[in-house]
């Protein structure tokens, strides 16, 4: 059934064109970025000193008179006073917060909101979302569709239809001093507002369900007759939602071949939260019909339960562009620094690129020098206080987790290394493939040490070997310890690769009560945990157990 190109609510792009009027072309103005970045990110720092100089933790490290010094002095005294930390090193301030109800301990007043999150490499963890980090998160928001201004999208035609949004469970937990925590996702959707909420679907009663398969059911009913334009969420979820649409829509007799058929409007995918790469083909196959094809306009961002930290600016570039103006200071400790007492710390403009780096976050909502944990490298660079030197804003790759590697036998795999990998083989082979973790195999009397790499993929037995190969072959052009411990009859055997079902790392992660939203499985892990759950999963459920 054909559909208009704009509708009544063309009205809420048009207003939003009007609002980012003014900030579209100043995201454009990559000198102003090149220039300025160092004076804007210091004026964040100083800015979060003056809100939070009289809380607990501001009284006892300073911020005071850190505020009152000049940039580089107040930088210097800020990485002298406070030391680089992890969620431990705020865990029990944050429990006061939380669970005690008690106000100015690392952000001014009463903390009523908290995200909660699993993290990928730990457990549970809470992170503080102040008033100010809830503002900083929308204006990161408004970017996204400022860039999609650069790029010559209509938000009048975009919001002629709906957006649909694939977060988590809105299911939020509160206290008896009024404090919530939830999902992120749950914390955000209760803000959403007339005329937005006449183009946001599946809507309130379906984002609040925690049961995801009977989620991803209820969406795909819902959307399946509107007028979808923009989805927004991780390619996982997304790829599963996808296939149940046309299937439904072959149920109701329409003979859909692809997402194209049912919505033949949808514009943009937002995505974020894991490498995009494996699931390109998939997501270009179940949307467009072609797996060598790719969806009409696709923008990744780089969010998280601490910050927005950054986003896509150019249209097909991987570099994500940091939110250096939005009230947060962000600092890039070497990696291989990450694990020593006093590792030494970058600004934005103090990095190189071709180095990794862990992202260290000061927010708006009271974490300082926090390890965010995530690995990136740099496409650009800007310059330094002077004005003088880089290239413009500071673009970043996500290339893993700090804690996500595998080193049993001094193969010193990276995540970057299996994803890459994975997707050569994919595209090579010509498979699609989903959801995937590696581990390392020990020796044990005849079975030699080496790499197991777990995936969801229609991989034909006969192609197993051929995709095994071309694995082996990208991760040994990327790493030179690899190689090295790959050395015929010697050291590690060639990869293994075992083949799952569709669904089966969703299976897991269900049986483990994470089913859903921000929930995901590591890419890789330095241990046999992971993988031997998600095989060992796979099999009761092949069986039928």
């Amino acid at each position: 059934m054909s559909t208009p190109l704009y509708t009544w609510t063309a009205a809420v792009g048009l207003a939003l064109e009007a609002r980012l009027a003014l900030r579209a072309p100043k995201l454009e103005d990559t000198e102003f970025w090149r220039t300025n970045t160092a004076k804007i990110q210091l004026a964040q720092l100083r800015r979060l000193f003056r809100k939070a100089h009289k809380t607990e933790f501001g009284r006892a490290h300073g911020f005071a008179g850190l505020a009152r010094l000049g940039d580089a002095e107040m930088l210097s005294a800020y990485r002298q006073e406070v030391r680089v930390q992890d969620y431990e090193g705020y865990r029990s301030l944050i429990e006061r917060m939380r669970e005690g109800g008690e106000p100015d301990v690392l952000w001014p007043g009463l903390v009523m909101d908290f995200a909660q999150t699993s993290g990928t490499t730990s457990g549970d963890k809470y992170m503080p979302v102040s008033k100010e980090l809830f503002r900083s998160n929308y204006l990161s928001s408004l970017d996204i569709f400022a860039n999609l201004m650069r790029w010559g999208v209509s938000l009048a035609q975009m919001m002629s239809g709906r957006c649909l949004f694939l977060g988590g469970s809105t299911d939020l937990e509160v206290n008896e001093h009024g404090i919530r925590t939830g999902d992120l996702s749950g914390l955000v959707t209760p803000l959403i507002r007339w005329p937005i909420s006449e183009v946001y679907t599946p809507g309130p009663d379906i984002a609040l369900m925690s049961d995801w398969p009977a989620k991803i059911e209820a969406m795909a009913q819902r959307t399946i007759d509107q007028d979808v334009r923009m989805i927004s969420g991780i390619p996982s979820w997304a790829s599963v939602l996808f296939a149940r649409v046309i299937e439904l829509a072959n149920e109701r007799g329409h003979k859909a071949s692809c997402i194209r058929d049912i919505w033949p409007n949808l514009d943009l995918f937002v995505h974020g939260g894991v490498n995009y790469a494996p699931f390109k083909p998939r997501i270009a196959g179940l949307v467009e019909g072609d797996a060598d094809a790719d969806m009409r306009c696709r923008l990744e961002l780089y969010p998280a339960s601490e910050a927005f930290v950054a986003l896509q600016d150019e249209r097909g570039e991987r570099g994500l562009r940091l939110c250096a103006d939005l009230g947060n200071f962000f600092e890039f400790v070497p990696i291989e620094e990450i694990h020593n007492d006093e590792p030494t710390a970058h600004a934005a403009w103090e990095v190189e690129k071709g180095q990794r780096y862990v992202v260290v976050l000061s927010t708006c909502a009271g974490l300082y020098r926090y390890i965010l944990g995530d690995v990136v490298e740099f496409d650009t660079v800007p310059g330094g206080l002077d004005g003088t030197g880089g290239e413009g804003p500071l673009r970043m790759r996500i290339v893993g987790r700090h804690r996500l590697f595998i080193n049993a036998f001094g193969e010193n795999l990276i995540v970057e290394h299996i994803e890459s990998a994975v997707a050569r083989a994919a595209e090579e082979i010509g498979v699609r493939v989903g959801e995937f973790t590696a581990a390392p195999v020990y020796p044990d009397g005849a079975t030699r040490a080496g790499l197991e790499i777990a995936i969801e993929a229609d991989l034909p037995e006969l192609k197993v070997p051929a995709f095994r190969d071309i694995v082996d072959d990208v991760i040994k052009a990327q790493n030179v310890d690899y190689t090295t411990k790959r050395t015929e009859g010697v050291g590690m055997a060639e990869p293994t690769i075992t083949v799952l079902r569709e669904g089966a790392f969703h299976a897991w992660l269900e049986s483990r009560g994470k089913l859903g939203g921000q929930h995901k499985c590591p890419r890789c892990a330095n241990h046999r945990d992971f993988i031997e759950g998600v095989i060992a999963c796979d099999r009761r459920e092949t069986a039928g157990v």
